[in-house]
């Protein structure tokens, strides 16, 4: 079969699904398409190529349904679930893609369908993308906190001043802190926020710059 793009960016997402970013070489993705490793060049120069195109494959597959009557924070709710989802589909690879400044761009299906709820919640326009921006920050902070562990481990230490726990440990307690529980949080907490800033804005209290 011909060597083509596509063909190169899903074989090599299957050796990131499987071993991680760091695992992947050209020589290995080469055997994987049973391709001289020189080959590849004629269709991308290097590995930094594969991997951003791999993103954009990935990228590509965000689809939500966008509830267009629904009330703005069901929207925002629905987005997030569906870019999570995505993340946890490939957690290697967005774990990586998450610490890459140019991981969001302003055609990706994720950040056209964000910008558009934070308009039409009644944000200002020239405000949008920084609030937005704002929002995809906290996201992408806490779902890479949750790939890599950081999140369970976390909300596992105790506090100054937390009564020591007695009897027996339960299987909750092993199982650790529930992170879908966690997720909805804290886009409660976004939306909470957002909320809060337009309602002061509409009584006049200044919540500019």
């Amino acid at each position: 079969m011909p060597l083509t793009e596509a063909g190169i960016y899903t074989a090599a997402l299957r050796l990131i699904d499987d071993d991680g970013v760091e695992a992947l070489t050209m020589r290995k993705l080469a055997t994987a398409l049973d391709a001289n490793p020189m080959s590849l060049y004629h269709h991308v120069p290097n590995k930094e190529a594969v991997l951003r195109g791999v993103a954009r494959t990935v990228g590509a597959q965000f689809r939500t349904v966008t509830l267009r009557d629904a009330p703005w924070q069901e929207r925002i709710r629905l987005l997030a679930t569906d870019f999570r989802t995505l993340a946890h589909r490939h957690p290697r690879l967005m774990a990586y893609s998450f610490s890459q400044p140019d991981f969001i761009q302003p055609d990706d299906p994720f950040w056209t369908a964000l910008t558009a709820i934070v308009a039409a919640a009644g944000v200002s326009q020239p405000e949008v993308p920084e609030i937005a921006a704002l929002m995809v920050a906290v996201v992408v902070g806490v779902l890479g906190a949750e790939l890599n562990g950081s999140l369970q481990q976390w909300a596992s230490l105790k506090f100054p001043g937390a009564a020591a726990d007695e009897g027996e440990t339960t299987d909750a307690d092993r199982a650790g802190p529930d992170q879908d529980h966690m997720f909805r949080l804290v886009i409660d907490t976004l939306i909470t926020g957002l909320e809060g800033r337009l309602a002061a804005a509409g009584n006049g209290q200044g919540v500019g710059r």
